[in-house]
């Protein structure tokens, strides 16, 4: 495993982190609890370091997974959870339709504001089961709160010691200057996979240039990536994915095309798609880890092998033009 420093913070994390949203229970059909507790030990045991969850993913479910499984190993973990999306109280800006992890709909608001912040990092450090939260993070921009005042609950937090560094995700770099402004940021998490690009013009340069790190997500594009999801595969429950444009039959037929093209590289270096596409990713200048969702033990071992090979920059290219040659969804 490789380890890269977060940005201007002195968090070091593993260039494969595992990405918990999966595991909450929500929105991708269901999980099983003890195979996830199980998944997540198998990952430190292999040299992960960083975790990352979300108060959200599963409304709370997911962090409390996260406790169960670090319990007795605290150290050495880099714990990384979000704020601000409130299930439990509809005050801010609306965002979505939800249901907890039992089918009970809930009204999702993002929710910045001071007050609430400091609320959610309680209820969070009590399912953790931590002390301090190793990097706490703006989950959605809140139209509805005002950027200063959130960064100074944030820094306020910080300064109290129940959180080590300050992070955002889905920010813009006009709103990460603004952050700037207040303090320091360790990091930013976009969405970025081969498909899924719209970070490179203007965020990645504007990361690398700010030192800040990047936490990818979604670095096999929700599982489209591994090329396990054919035509006739059927999504349970409320997954999410069934609702996507990248997820109807005829675009993952099409994705499947553009991994055939790229199968030699992966045949090259006795990987799979998803290790191929996992380490794609890291590969990116200013990319600092990819995170990565795993049910069971199986999964989490096959998505740490991303780590232990190295593309050329022939290999890098050949597949950043099979994807430009894909296109967009249809």
């Amino acid at each position: 495993m490789q380890y890269r420093k977060l940005g201007s913070s002195d968090l070091s994390v593993s260039v494969i982190s595992f990405g918990a949203w999966a595991i909450g229970g929500s929105m991708w059909g269901g999980a099983d609890d003890d195979l996830a507790v199980r998944a997540i030990r198998a990952s430190l045991d292999r040299g992960v370091t960083c975790i990352d969850t979300a108060a959200i993913y599963g409304m709370g479910h997911s962090e409390c997974l996260v406790g169960k499984a670090i319990a007795g190993r605290r150290d050495g973990v880099v714990i990384a959870t979000k704020c601000g999306l409130r299930w439990d109280l509809e005050d801010g800006a609306f965002f979505f339709d939800g249901q907890t992890p039992e089918g009970e709909p809930r009204r999702i608001f993002r929710n910045l504001r001071p007050d609430s912040i400091r609320y959610e990092c309680e209820q969070s450090l009590k399912r953790l089961g931590v002390d301090v939260i190793d990097l706490y993070q703006c989950h959605w921009p809140d139209p509805s709160s005002n950027l200063d005042d959130t960064m100074d609950a944030l820094l306020e937090l910080q300064r109290q010691g129940k959180i080590r560094a300050i992070g955002v995700s889905n920010f813009t770099p006009e709103m990460m200057r603004q952050c700037l402004a207040k303090g320091v940021i360790a990091s930013d998490q976009p969405k970025y996979n081969m498909l899924e690009r719209d970070i490179e013009p203007e965020l990645l340069p504007f990361c690398r240039e700010q030192n800040i790190g990047i936490l990818a997500y979604s670095p096999m594009a929700m599982g489209l990536l591994t090329g396990k999801m054919g035509p006739d595969y059927m999504f349970k429950g409320d997954d999410t994915r069934q609702h996507r444009p990248w997820f109807t039959v005829e675009n993952r037929q099409r994705v499947r095309g553009m991994l055939e093209k790229i199968k030699p590289i992966a045949d090259d270096h006795g990987v799979t798609f998803g290790q191929l596409a996992l380490n794609w990713v890291i590969s990116q200048p200013g990319l600092t880890t990819a995170l990565a969702g795993a049910r069971n033990e199986t999964q989490a071992a096959e998505n740490l092998k991303a780590a232990d090979f190295t593309l050329s920059d022939s290999e890098l290219a050949t597949i950043r033009r099979s994807a430009d040659e894909l296109g967009a969804p249809v």
